[in-house]
């Protein structure tokens, strides 16, 4: 016969851990007591348990049944032990076999933040195993499974009948509706010792739609940061290697190092072998990273020097490391090595030292010793250039070893106050062989059939007609530099900094005369051993004075700024090897660099130069703002360097080679948030027309982002370059919906009509000498396409989707002779993995050095 006890206040099973029921869902070593009438604990019981192990109940009602040994709690309960936490309308727990019921909104916390739910719970008293009907279950992580019926055993294997995946969540206004996509299978067993999660029988949906099958799979489950399996395939498909699948293995070999070995099975070329190994320290880490093929199918490359046809084994090595010796001072490298310059390209290999433009590629090796202070900055390194472009040869490329740099500054010396600072450089190459550049001349069309001739003077150097961009031999520099400014307000707001420095250079040149030029040797004449240096100091003055103004609209900032360097003539500029000054850009950024605008340290200024300008900054409102420069520079005394050429005519053309140079400006406004006008122009100071112009406009929201670029650069024929380079980029997107974005992009070659005109004059003049057909003159505009890309992109919590397309144009002034079409997709499905494919459409230029289409 049955017994019921209502209580008048929730229930706690905290207060009467010796009554009849204190053994409701007990586990192990929890204390029982023989229960008596009334609930109170009998004389003689248990001591209480342990406050790890004690269980605490909360209902609105308890029945006894003393016939079949049960006790139920009903209406919302809740029970919490050992961090668990079950919660459901009613709750029995039959003492004879031990198990607990949960029926009605049953509800199981997990101590880790999983939350499993079902119609009806049947487990054992600790919780450990049983059946579940209509589970549903919610990890921390936000995964999701679910199955009409699942079974959990030995406390940590759950069996889901008919089960459902997913990493997605609910639709909230429609929550029965499919996620993105979810896995169903036959059974999903997850074995928690393991950390794994099983597959049998099962595909893969998308919006309810059976999109792949799979007899079986197992991946790691989400506790799990690494563990020893297959990772997500890769895919590939080109007419030269075929098509091919890459299926990489993880080996978890400890939890501070692990080796992934992919072996690729391409159908053209046979099997690419790739293992990469890493490894972390206490004080740091590296990596190696290997590739090899034995190519089945030489035949789909072009022969050499155009391509690595003649090659049977093509391969790489990479590694990459940095080690952290105190908190101050680390020691790294980033290097790469292959067999050839278009295996990463051909075998779509991944370089971390790759220096990438539109046309010229190359690998850069390096080792570093780094140390930094909050007052000094030490580096010390090496460097290797592989080319990986079909115009570079590897000869030409130097060896740099060592390159130093020391930088160390005193702030307020006692002495002069201001500022101190220390510099130092050395710098050491090697070259095997010297690069030497004709300067083009222009002919006339009828005589010579040709817009641009080389001019066939430079088997022995001519200065006039010959630049030489990198010597042979070893070329060595030491230099050291000691510098003191100061800023001084005076009582009227005038900012005064007077300026000292005093530097020497040290040269060791033993150069190897000889060049390359059109497939025949050059040399440079009057080119010996020799060791010779160079001491420029300077002295200077920079002036502000800053006016403030206040408006309805805004605050205003005009800042005159006038400054005055002198120094002594530059010495042996025609003697110096210029390695590192060779790309001279004068524009408002460098207008008032105390050290002159040369970009390193083989070329100074020299004489006395004043740079004057003047500086507005505006604010209007909370978000506008607008700031101008406009300046000049002017050459007071002494010989211009920028009018003295070196052995590349560095400063030549430049916009400094005259004593009054050409102005320069910069403006960079924002009428809004998100919104922002950039520019930035050299002018003739005579003719006022642009010598050099870039500007840009952004705009960005969180639905449109939108930009667009203009560069236009005028011809410098001193430097080799006879033609005018004229560009335009649009680039944009636009987030169609929370998830789907799209984006394009395209860049125009404004001067490409006129190379193309340029080459009909060539054809038109053969046609009339040779007395044959003339040639169809070119309709084609100034908006010549450079490359365009295309792409549409789609992110949620549980899913990444990114397809694009993207096309450069052959440069058949850089001997390309075929476009580059490239199609890449991406799906990345949150805990699953990730698929990524590319193909390549049409032709490739030759520069990949690929035969026929790719």
């Amino acid at each position: 016969m049955g017994q019921g006890v209502t209580s008048v206040a929730r229930f706690a099973a905290a207060t009467a851990l010796a009554s009849s029921l204190a053994f409701l869902l007990a586990g192990p070593g929890f204390a029982q007591g023989k229960p008596s009438a009334g609930g109170k604990p009998a004389a003689g019981a248990a001591a209480p348990a342990k406050p790890q192990d004690r269980m605490v109940v909360d209902a609105r009602e308890l029945v006894y049944d003393n016939d079949k040994k049960t006790v139920a709690a009903v209406g919302d309960v809740q029970i919490l032990y050992q961090g668990r936490t079950i919660e459901a309308d009613k709750v029995i727990y039959d003492q004879a076999n031990k198990r607990v019921t949960a029926i009605g909104n049953a509800r199981i916390t997990e101590s880790n933040g999983s939350v499993i739910t079902g119609d009806r719970f049947n487990l054992t008293d600790d919780f450990r195993d049983g059946f579940i009907d209509s589970l549903r279950v919610v990890n921390p992580d936000k995964t999701r499974f679910s199955a009409p019926r699942a079974e959990r055993t030995d406390g940590e294997t759950f069996v889901f009948d008919k089960g459902i995946y997913t990493a997605c969540e609910p639709c909230k206004d429609n929550p029965e509706r499919p996620p993105l996509w979810q896995v169903r299978a036959a059974r999903i067993i997850h074995k928690k010792s393991e950390q794994t999660i099983y597959y049998e029988d099962a595909r893969v949906e998308f919006a309810g739609i059976p999109m792949a099958y799979i007899p079986y799979m197992s991946g790691p489950d989400s506790t799990v940061k690494r563990k020893t399996g297959f990772l997500a395939p890769k895919f590939i498909n080109t007419s030269s290697l075929g098509f091919g699948v890459g299926l990489p293995y993880f080996l978890n070999l400890a939890p501070n190092y692990d080796l992934t070995l992919t072996p690729t099975f391409l159908t053209r070329q046979g099997v690419l072998g790739q293992v990469e190994w890493r490894h972390r320290l206490l004080n740091g880490s590296y990596t190696i990273r290997a590739s090899g093929i034995f190519q089945q199918d030489k035949g789909a490359f072009l022969a050499s020097p155009l391509g690595p046809g003649d090659d049977s084994f093509r391969g790489s090595v990479e590694t990459t490391g940095k080690f952290y010796i105190n908190p101050r001072w680390t020691v790294g490298w980033n290097a790469a090595m292959s067999t050839d310059r278009w295996f990463y390209k051909n075998y779509r290999i991944l370089n971390e030292s790759f220096s990438n433009t539109t046309y010229l590629q190359e690998s850069i090796s390096t080792a570093y010793l780094n140390g930094q202070s909050p007052t000094a900055w030490f580096d010390l390194r090496g460097y290797y250039f592989q080319p990986l472009n079909y115009q570079d040869w590897q000869k030409q490329q130097p060896v740099v070893l060592p390159v130093l740099d020391y930088d160390k500054r005193i702030h307020k010396p006692s002495f002069l106050g201001g500022e101190l600072e220390f510099n130092v450089n050395v710098t050491s190459l090697t070259r095997d062989t010297a690069a030497f550049t004709q300067l083009p001349v222009q002919k006339n069309y009828l005589i010579t059939g040709s817009g641009y001739s080389l001019y066939d003077g430079c088997a022995v150097y001519d200065k006039n007609n010959c630049l030489v961009r990198g010597l042979a031999g070893n070329v060595s520099r030491a230099t050291a530099q000691v510098s003191w400014r100061r800023n001084i307000i005076d009582p009227i707001g005038q900012i005064w900094t007077p300026y000292a420095s005093l530097r020497a250079d040290v040269f060791a040149i033993n150069p190897d005369t000889s060049g390359i030029i059109n497939s025949r040797v050059a040399t440079i004449a009057d080119s010996s051993d020799e060791v010779f240096g160079r001491v420029m100091p300077a002295i200077g003055l920079m002036y502000r004075y800053p006016f403030v103004a206040k408006t309805d609209w805004g605050t205003h900032i005009i800042e005159p700024v006038a400054q005055i360097v002198a120094r002594p003539n530059e010495t042996n500029s025609l003697r110096v090897a210029n390695e590192d000054s060779q790309s001279l850009v004068f524009d408002a950024n460098n207008l008032f660099e105390w050290q002159g605008k040369f970009s390193g340290y083989d070329r100074v200024e020299g004489g006395t130069r004043a740079n004057v300008g003047a500086l507005y900054t505006g604010r209007f409102g909370k978000e506008a703002y607008a700031n101008l420069l406009v300046g000049q520079s002017f050459q007071l005394g002494g010989r211009n360097s920028y009018a003295t050429g070196d052995l590349l005519n560095t400063g030549l053309d430049s916009g400094l080679q005259t004593d009054s140079s050409d102005i320069v400006a910069r403006a960079q406004i924002s009428p809004m948030k998100g919104f922002f006008l950039t520019g930035a122009t050299r002018l003739n100071s005579t003719t006022f027309e642009a010598q050099r112009i870039d500007a840009a406009a952004t705009y960005s929201t969180g639905v449109v982002t939108a930009s667009v670029g203009y560069a236009r650069y005028e011809p410098q024929p001193d430097l080799g370059i006879p033609r005018r380079r004229e560009g335009l980029s649009l680039n944009g997107s636009l987030l169609v919906t929370p998830n789907w974005r799209v984006r394009a992009g395209v860049l125009f070659d404004l001067d490409k009509y006129k190379y193309d005109r340029e080459l009909w004059r060539n054809a038109y003049a053969a046609a009339l000498a040779a007395s044959t057909a003339i040639p169809a003159y070119p309709t084609t505009g100034p908006f010549q396409t450079a490359s365009t890309s295309l792409g549409i992109n789609y992110t949620d919590e549980c899913t990444v989707f990114d397809i694009s397309y993207s096309q450069s144009y052959a440069d058949r002034q850089a001997g390309a002779t075929k476009d580059t079409r490239t199609v890449m997709f991406r799906l990345e499905l949150r805990t699953l993995g990730e698929i990524s494919y590319s193909q390549n459409l049409g032709g490739t230029s030759t520069g990949d050095g690929v035969g026929g289409s790719n």
